[in-house]
């Protein structure tokens, strides 16, 4: 990811600059620092569009979940008419058509659920990145501000 190289180019840049003596500080080109800070700021919205994604996603497996089940429970009642000859044949399909609907439902329950922890886990993975990300640039801009300082 755009992202991970952008902050990996940044390590390097932190570690390649030159150290003032007796301290744990490092001279840091301004402008590449800030070139870096914009590429950052470039690839987020490309983050957050894919969150956006998984979640569209979701809610169209949700829906296509819910329409294949009313259209097997559709099926279920046309062959529940074509086969109602006598009530045996008539109480069988009924039993028929609750258990495909009950299985119906459940998967799409489950399909929903499964849609919207594999959202939520991407969203946490997000979060964890952009938090990693907002950390180290809080800690650049306090080491920045304390070389000023000096």
């Amino acid at each position: 990811m755009e992202l991970f190289n952008v902050i990996n180019e940044m390590e390097e840049l932190i570690e390649s600059s030159p150290k003032v003596p007796m301290t744990k500080r490092v001279l840091v080109d301004e402008d590449k620092l800030l070139d870096y800070l914009d590429r950052i700021r470039a690839t987020l919205p490309e983050e957050l569009r894919q969150a956006k994604w998984i979640l569209q996603e979701r809610d169209k497996v949700i829906t296509d979940s819910k329409r294949e089940a009313v259209r097997i429970i559709e099926d279920a009642e046309k062959q529940l008419e074509k086969k109602a000859i006598d009530s045996e044949i008539t109480r069988k399909a009924h039993e028929m058509s609750e258990e495909i609907r009950l299985r119906s439902e459940e998967i799409a329950r489950q399909i929903k659920q499964g849609a919207m922890d594999y959202a939520d886990e991407m969203l946490g993975q997000l979060e964890e990145k952009l938090n990693s990300i907002l950390e180290q640039v809080q800690e650049n801009r306090a080491e920045l501000k304390g070389m000023k300082k000096d």
